[in-house]
């Protein structure tokens, strides 16, 4: 799926249809893996759990390793979306903010079968291969919000590249809890008191501060003392 793909919109019927069992294909996917594991799909449980040939699959995937791809696109167009939209609420402030982080955890929560599928079984493509793609647009757009905040003198001198994955490591790691731990983060009895936004406000100051110059430690003080 490419970063130009179509709105569903601008499809003919044909390709809706096409579209209609690719979806089918994924959530059955996302089952299978949701029951067994990883080690539990193949193209055969597949086309059995939405009663297609195994064939008939190959029409629309031609490996496994291919659907997994699309299930990463899938995941990583919404984020896609949802980091744009973030940028464009930010009135004040770095766009790599609280808001930033939120919409990756909830994008991962609005479907965590396919969140936990979407990175399991990474794929070992050359870098130029995933270029076009929702992932690697989507990684150079925090690449670009974090060179907007240093432009802007809310994060020090850094090369964004290391701070994009950085960031992109903490965010994925605090998703990854929260789809596969039930009532993370109260599920010890010492943390019952908190819900996923305090996590989500104290890792994104954590971050920001990480990053911060003077300018966004004191914007951060005063957004504190007003709360």
């Amino acid at each position: 799926m490419a970063v130009d793909a179509e709105l569903d919109d601008d499809l003919s019927p044909a390709e809706r249809r096409r579209r209609k069992v690719r979806d089918a294909i994924v959530e059955a996917a996302e089952a299978i893996f949701t029951e067994e594991g990883e080690a539990g799909i193949s193209m055969r449980r597949i086309a059995e759990r939405i009663d297609y040939s195994p064939a008939a699959l190959y029409k629309y995937f031609d490996s496994k390793e291919a659907l997994f791809d699309e299930i990463r696109e899938q995941f990583f167009e919404r984020l896609y979306r949802r980091m744009l939209a973030v940028e464009q609420t930010v009135a004040e402030g770095p766009q790599v903010n609280e808001e930033c982080l939120r919409a990756y955890v909830e994008t991962g929560l609005e479907q965590p079968a396919h969140y936990r599928l979407a990175f399991s079984g990474w794929f070992e493509a050359a870098l130029e291969d995933r270029q076009g793609t929702y992932g690697y647009a989507a990684s150079e757009r925090l690449e670009l919000m974090i060179e907007k905040a240093i432009a802007d003198g809310w994060f020090r001198e850094c090369d964004p590249v290391v701070a994009g994955l950085a960031v992109w490591a903490g965010a994925h790691g605090l998703t990854m809890l929260a789809v596969t731990i039930p009532d993370f983060p109260g599920a010890k009895d010492k943390c019952a008191h908190l819900c996923l936004d305090d996590l989500i406000a104290f890792h994104a100051e954590m971050t920001g501060r990480g990053l911060a110059t003077p300018k966004l430690n004191a914007w951060l003080d005063a957004k504190k003392a007003r709360k």
